[in-house]
């Protein structure tokens, strides 16, 4: 079925883009493809987008509201970072020059944190969308992924975050590091609650811990599926420990990848944190349609 958008919601990633036809607050359609950030130069970026959305576009000019990596540096035109503390959609969209005539298209810009210095970009706009969603709301929000952020959240503003390279760490090291060999598929939900118990009692014993995974699969065969858990639980555990000064005793929750989002739930509830759930690709949608409302 052929439809027209009002508008439409686009989430461009490093890796991935993937565009939403709206009405109102309504998906009417959806597209994704693998030109992200990362695989694009300059020139690129239009043809991209258009490829994806073309189909979606009316007689008339249609907005399209933009957040994540597209705002970067390197990415189809930058979207200075607005500084915290500061609503999540502190800083103007910015829009992008030279498009085609059928569209205008605008990105959300960042966040900054000067001390300790940190940067997001697109987790703004999923935190915007769950205020929106959750009005009157303060707490820390999780956001899991590659790179998880924590945000404390006062006053429908973000007052600080944090960013933990845990994810890419757990790829680093079950690739390329010599834990390559001896970490599988598979899971193992003991192995992973020892790790993540090791962890956030002792955090400083990450680093010979995770050389124990190792030995343990010379010396005792241990399965690759134990392993593979026992190094997720490990990561997880210091992050839990290195974060704590934010969820405890805060209003938890957790934006991500159903599954992930559900380890970290687990984990925290482990040390009396509880945590709601959201959805990460509706919490983007509704970013981005508070994004648009502040168009005027």
């Amino acid at each position: 079925m052929t439809v027209t958008a009002e508008w439409i919601a686009v989430d461009w990633g490093t890796s991935n883009l993937r565009a939403y036809a709206m009405s109102g607050d309504t998906v009417l359609a959806e597209a994704q493809s693998d030109h992200g950030m990362a695989r694009l130069e300059k020139s690129e970026f239009a043809p991209a987008l258009m490829a994806l959305i073309g189909d979606w576009l009316g007689a008339g000019v249609t907005d399209v509201m933009a957040c994540g990596m597209v705002g970067a540096r390197q990415g189809w035109v930058e979207a200075p970072y607005a500084s915290v503390p500061s609503a999540p959609l502190a800083g103007h969209a910015v829009q992008v020059p030279g498009t085609d005539a059928r569209v205008r298209v605008f990105v959300v810009p960042g966040l900054k944190q000067e001390n300790p210095a940190d940067v997001m970009r697109g987790e703004e706009t999923q935190v915007a969308g769950f205020l929106a969603r959750t009005p009157n709301w303060d707490g820390v929000i999780c956001l899991p992924g590659t790179h998880t952020k924590w945000v404390h959240i006062s006053a429908d503003e973000v007052v600080s975050f944090r960013t933990f390279m845990t994810g890419e760490m757990f790829a680093l090291l079950s690739k390329t590091s010599v834990l390559q060999y001896s970490v599988g598929d598979g899971w193992d939900e003991a192995a992973f609650e020892d790790g993540l118990s090791q962890t956030l009692s002792r955090p400083e014993s990450l680093a010979g811990e995770l050389f124990g995974i190792r030995a343990s699969d010379l010396l005792n065969a241990t399965p690759a599926a134990a392993a593979r858990a026992r190094l997720s639980g490990l990561l997880l555990g210091a992050e839990l420990a290195a974060s704590k000064p934010y969820w405890l005793g805060q209003n938890i929750a957790v934006i991500g990848d159903a599954a992930l989002s559900e380890v970290y739930a687990k984990a925290l509830k482990t040390q009396g944190g509880f945590a709601t759930i959201a959805d990460c690709q509706e919490m983007t949608i509704a970013g981005l349609s508070a994004a648009r409302n502040l168009l005027g």
